[in-house]
């Protein structure tokens, strides 16, 4: 089976129809999803949604869009609320150059308090990077001379030399749909490039859906479209592409037992 590795169940497009869209994903062949914090301050909201469905998890952070919403959130907080069974990831948290929608000195300083609590958790910090790579680059370097944290390139549309670097510093690369869009043979080099061992899949619903998709509210569902054109990018059956990305989740995001996934494929 197949794993959404980053989308937003909590945003209004997929909330108003949830159990739906949890149905739609089964029917896909899609087994687990990663619902992904954008604030801190409405942590309650994801927890609703992932204790009420078990093969639903989420991560704790503040996108680089909050990051003048919640400039006081602590590494302590994060930690705390990252004890809870079912939040497997920091983030999502990083740079946006493009929207600017927060003061950049601020996106760093909050970039830079999630890397401190996935250090001191040990669980997977989720970045988010848009035309920011040098400095993306930069902090990652300097923070990791402080001490190793694991991390994934989330919905990565960044240049070669940021997959690079990220890949040396024992990173992982996540693609979304973009990668399937007639004007991403860029990113599809890229994509090619990165090792079996070190790629994700993820919607980023519910924006950016995959051709065929193209237009239409983008759902977990969907990554079984993006998943097979990247099996033939990388020249590897569906069912082996499932396999390897499913294996590369389990061992990034240590904290979610593969007895979810084992659950839903037998229910399948």
């Amino acid at each position: 089976m197949l794993i959404d590795s980053h989308c937003h169940l909590d945003f209004p497009e997929l909330a108003a129809d949830l159990d739906a869209v949890l149905k739609r994903a089964g029917e896909a062949g899609v087994g687990l999803m990663l619902t992904i914090s954008t604030r801190v301050r409405r942590f309650d909201e994801l927890r609703a949604i992932v204790e009420a469905h078990d093969n639903v998890f989420c991560s704790i952070g503040t996108h680089p869009h909050n990051a003048a919403e919640e400039p006081d959130v602590t590494v302590e907080d994060l930690v705390a609320l990252a004890r809870h069974p079912k939040v497997v990831a920091i983030g999502e948290v990083g740079l946006d150059y493009h929207y600017d929608n927060s003061p950049r000195d601020m996106q760093a300083a909050s970039f830079r308090t999630h890397i401190a609590a996935a250090r001191e958790t040990q669980l997977p910090l989720v970045i988010h990077a848009r035309e920011a790579d040098a400095d993306i680059a930069r902090i990652l370097i300097e923070e990791t001379e402080k001490g190793a944290f694991p991390f994934v390139l989330h919905c990565f549309t960044s240049g070669a030399e940021l997959a690079c670097t990220g890949l040396a510093l024992g990173g992982y690369v996540s693609f979304s749909g973009v990668a399937t869009f007639k004007n991403a043979e860029s990113l599809r080099d890229i994509a090619r490039a990165v090792p079996d061992d070190r790629l994700l899949i993820e919607t980023d619903a519910p924006y950016l859906a995959p051709v065929p998709m193209r237009g239409k509210i983008n759902e977990p569902a969907f990554v079984a479209h993006t998943a097979a054109q990247l099996a033939v990018l990388k020249g590897v059956s569906e069912p082996n592409f499932a396999r390897l990305t499913t294996d590369n989740f389990f061992r990034l995001f240590e904290k979610v037992p593969r007895a979810a996934l084992k659950a839903r494929a037998s229910a399948a």
